[in-house]
């Protein structure tokens, strides 16, 4: 590569970088993670012990053996319940968010006057009068 092309790849990463898009999704990976973490933990040390307590089992014990191939599918079955408790937390906080900017956006059009120009009042009322004249002719 010559310098010009390196110099242009450097100018279109730092633009690349510098769009909001990027560092919001960047903090969203972040915050995703700690998050994945904080719903493994709920799932480990407090939902697997309770459904234990129904079933005697702990989930992470289940193992299938083949051979020498061992199948961990009660870690599997605790990923799924991680799955399902993560993506649920996901919803209700978009479902939150979702009535939260609605509630704001009604009140904000319940706020807003809406001013219509004098000409565009001036055309309604044209409009008003030439309907009511072609109603007329059409009685006659």
């Amino acid at each position: 590569m010559n310098k010009v092309k390196k110099m242009k790849m450097i100018d279109e990463f730092r633009s690349f970088i510098a769009r909001g898009n990027v560092l919001d999704l960047a903090v969203g990976v972040i915050i995703g993670a700690a998050f994945q973490s904080l719903v493994t933990s709920l799932t480990d040390n407090i939902i697997s012990p309770i459904l234990g307590c129904f079933t005697e089992v702990d989930f992470s014990d289940y193992t299938l053996k083949i051979g020498t191939l061992t199948l961990r599918y009660g870690a599997f079955l605790t990923d799924v319940i991680n799955f399902i408790i993560m993506a649920f937390i996901v919803f209700l906080i978009v479902k939150f968010m979702n009535k939260l900017f609605m509630k704001k956006e009604i009140e904000s059009e319940e706020k807003v006057e809406v001013v219509v120009p004098k000409d565009i009042q001036l055309l309604e009322e044209i409009r008003d009068l030439l309907k009511e004249n072609m109603e007329k002719v059409e009685k006659k």
